[in-house]
């Protein structure tokens, strides 16, 4: 970006927009100067020159964001993002709250909700572990699982992980430490291609898996 040719508060917001996943500097750009656009009528010679006028969007966006950073939190006990504690899913008593799904992050959880095939209850650990980016078992929701298997109330965990490299040596990982419990583990059945996220599988494929996990 040129300097002086952007005002101070555009840059800002681009390189806010830069640092989102996915999103490159081009991409952020074009956001940036998107929720600009709508420029108020033309001045008379007499009149003060134009300004921008206030674009609904982005007006919504800020909102959207207030309302976000003030009213959402982690579960409690299933550690989704809510904006009650505990969650809806966590206080669904019409659930299995026997068979719990470990997931990595709450997209997958609601991939797997989108099935509308599985009634338990989740945990998400909200990362997968990775060594080589510094995410290790402490940066991750292992031992709040842990408490939750020592209650007693659940028979089986199954784990979800991304069918990736993190996601296999989290599975791993996990089944190291839970083995003692007493608890069925299982895994999702690989009906989830490898490298794949499970917030990109369809439907389909997602109750296949869950219907053909494996005993580990």
């Amino acid at each position: 970006m040129v300097q002086g040719a952007v005002p101070p508060s555009v840059t800002q917001l681009i390189e806010t927009f830069s640092e989102l996943p996915g999103i490159g500097p081009k991409t952020a750009s074009r956001l940036a100067f998107h929720l600009l656009r709508g420029r108020s009528e033309p001045a008379a010679p007499t009149q003060a020159p134009p300004t921008l006028a206030p674009p609904t969007l982005a007006l919504r966006l800020a909102e959207a964001l207030r309302n976000l950073v003030e009213n959402t939190r982690f579960c409690s006990q299933c550690f989704n993002v809510t904006e009650q504690d505990p969650c809806p899913i966590c206080a669904d008593l019409a659930r299995d709250h026997g068979l719990l799904c470990v997931v990595e992050e709450p997209l997958d959880l609601l991939a797997l909700e989108r099935t509308e095939q599985y009634r338990g209850v989740f945990h998400v650990l909200n990362g997968a572990l990775s060594p080589m980016e510094g995410i290790f078992a402490e940066d991750l929701r292992i031992k709040e699982l842990e408490l939750r298997l020592a209650k007693g109330d659940i028979r089986e965990v199954i784990l979800a992980t991304n069918p990736t490299s993190e996601g296999d040596y989290t599975a791993a990982y996990l089944l190291g430490r839970l083995k003692h419990s007493g608890v069925r583990v299982t895994r999702l059945g690989r009906g989830l291609p490898m490298g794949g996220d499970l917030e990109y599988a369809d439907a389909v494929t997602l109750t296949r898996a869950l219907e053909s996990r494996q005993e580990l």
